[in-house]
């Protein structure tokens, strides 16, 4: 069974990407893996003070997971550690991955960056679909939320598939300019509608091929999913 992997620093970016994270287990029925990686940024050291940092990484692990457990109804809740970069980590892990869910910045993301470093990277290289959780105040909103919309005008299959699958997950429409008549048929559940831009979508679905990922990432004023495509 594949799983939803959260990458999670403890950084306020990553409680987001955490609520997002056990809800799509809970909706699909998934365990989830919360992921968190370290490593000593100051050259060589002697073997203490690595496993002083290392104990600090276990315990911002297992902050991360009993938040998911306790929040969850159900959920079973794994972890991950790893010493070394969290992108090559997240990477490293996507193949047997439903998802990854990662907050838009981490802990080490300078103040005026917009997604950060492991965001980027992962989105880019990943082997599952990406959603890097932004915006603001809780996600996902509780109430009244916003459609699911599909970026640009001749969306790939794979991204269609994630945006109309997330749509029946959610029960929210689609909204895109394209054209979805095939898709639609297959999923007669969603409602489709063209997307005019006076709604604040819940999240937006782009294929990671597009020239417009990189400026969704930074502008977005919602979650983004990142589908790989052929």
């Amino acid at each position: 069974m594949k799983d939803i992997v959260l990458g999670y620093d403890g950084s306020d970016f990553s409680m987001q990407a955490l609520d997002w994270a056990l809800d799509e287990a809970e909706l699909r029925k998934l365990p989830l893996t919360v992921a968190h990686a370290w490593q000593w940024p100051y050259g060589d050291a002697d073997e203490d003070a690595k496993a002083h940092l290392r104990k600090a990484a276990e315990h911002v692990l297992w902050h991360g997971a009993e938040c998911a457990r306790s929040s969850s109804s159900g959920v079973r809740v794994d972890t991950d550690l790893y010493e070394g970069p969290a992108a090559q980590r997240l990477v490293e892990i996507s193949g047997g991955a439903e998802l990854i869910v990662v907050g838009s910045r981490g802990l080490s993301a300078l103040p005026r960056a917009v997604v950060g470093s492991v965001a980027g990277y992962v989105a880019a290289h990943a082997d599952c679909p990406v959603i890097i959780v932004r915006g603001p105040g809780p996600l996902p909103a509780p109430t009244n939320p916003g459609p699911i919309v599909v970026a640009g005008k001749d969306p790939e299959a794979a991204v269609l598939e994630f945006a109309f699958g997330e749509a029946a997950l959610r029960q929210l429409p689609i909204m895109s300019p394209a054209d979805l008549t095939e898709p639609a048929a297959r999923h007669p559940g969603v409602r489709v509608r063209p997307y005019d831009g006076t709604e604040h979508p819940t999240l937006v679905v782009v294929g990671r091929k597009r020239g417009a990922t990189n400026s969704l990432l930074r502008h977005a004023p919602c979650p983004i999913a990142v589908v790989g495509t052929s």
